[in-house]
């Protein structure tokens, strides 16, 4: 089976599940994490079981030698904590809850068609790009000052 139908078919499985669990619903999400008002359990118990699944997949996935769809398992090997995660998960932190929706949410509920999530997802890919410009122009830099050096 080709990567791209594999992948389709991932990205597939994972929408339904968002639509299914209620993680699509920004109303949904505040009110989940609106925990000093009308809090709303549901979606830590979406989690808790998107983490249960997840874990038995990843434990099955390092027993397993090699991947069936790919040549090589690519594990993270970084650890640690540095100024980039901690801003990056700040600001999608900050996101998730102004707007009640975070990317894969977004990309679903763009069938929708509704407004606010086309902006959204427009303001979103314009800081996707704007992320990689900007890291481009760091590495740039990085290598003009050691070729210097």
């Amino acid at each position: 089976m080709p990567l791209v139908l594999v992948s389709f078919v991932c990205g597939l499985i994972f929408g339904a599940g968002l639509l299914i669990s209620g993680m699509t619903d920004t109303a949904k999400v505040l009110g989940f994490l609106d925990i000093f008002g009308a809090w709303d359990a549901t979606l830590a118990f979406v989690m808790a079981g998107a983490v249960a699944v997840s874990s038995i997949g990843f434990v099955l996935a390092r027993r397993r030698g090699a991947p069936v769809f790919a040549a090589q398992s690519l594990w993270p090997t970084r650890r640690d904590i540095d100024a980039p995660l901690v801003t990056g998960a700040a600001l999608f932190g900050i996101g998730w809850g102004l707007a009640g929706l975070c990317p894969g949410p977004a990309l679903v509920n763009l069938a929708g068609l509704s407004l606010p999530v086309i902006v959204f997802v427009a303001a979103m890919a314009v800081g996707m790009l704007g992320h990689d410009a900007w890291s481009r122009s760091r590495a740039s830099a990085r290598q003009t000052t050691q070729a210097t050096v």
